[in-house]
């Protein structure tokens, strides 16, 4: 039934006239080809995200930004401390900000809880120290064109020049991201 959801979902949020991944153009529109939940991009196929920023989830008034991490790659979390495959997925993304601190940022973007306290004792009860984006309405996606923000968890790869080169509509092991991560860290 959730892969059936899912399927349903991405239809609905992926309509486009293109017949590929990446539409023609300058900006990141997000298709889901076949109904995939792994999608990759590479060379001509990257384009870049537009501006993704919000509040600060554990500093109340700070604002953080996409842009705030020039020349790392990005792994762009959604999560919430409501849905289960979060509470399992945080810990792997840790892993990933830990192994790779150096030329990776992990940055979460925390939506649909709409009471601040919860993610936060969330934050602190699992030792989680990226950061994340408090965006309770998921307003800081809405440039995201096509971008399923209904499906959570999900993890946008953005490569050092902040271009998507991969989206994952599922929850991820760490496993599963440090390929990407390693592939896109030894770019230049």
């Amino acid at each position: 039934m959730r892969r059936l959801l899912l399927v349903v979902l991405l239809l609905l949020a992926g309509c486009s006239t293109g017949t590929d991944a990446v539409q023609t153009g300058t900006e990141f529109q997000f298709v889901s080809p076949g109904g995939k939940d792994e999608i990759r991009y590479d060379g001509a196929d990257r384009q870049p995200i537009p501006p993704v920023s919000g509040e600060d989830l554990m500093t109340n008034g700070k604002q953080i930004a996409v842009s705030d991490f020039k020349g790392k790659v990005v792994v762009l979390n959604l999560w919430g401390a409501w849905c289960p495959p979060c509470r399992v997925e945080a810990p792997e993304l840790e892993k990933v900000y830990k192994e790779k601190a150096a030329g990776v940022e992990v940055l979460g973007i925390d939506v649909r809880d709409f009471d601040r306290t919860a993610p936060q004792d969330f934050v602190r009860d699992t030792g989680l120290t990226y950061p994340s984006i408090w965006d309770p309405p998921g307003r800081s996606l809405l440039a995201l064109k096509g971008y399923p923000r209904s499906v959570v968890p999900s993890t946008i790869v953005l490569d050092k020049q902040h271009r998507v080169a991969a989206v994952f509509l599922r929850d991820l092991l760490a496993e599963d991201l440090l390929p990407v991560v390693d592939r896109l860290t030894a770019e230049k």
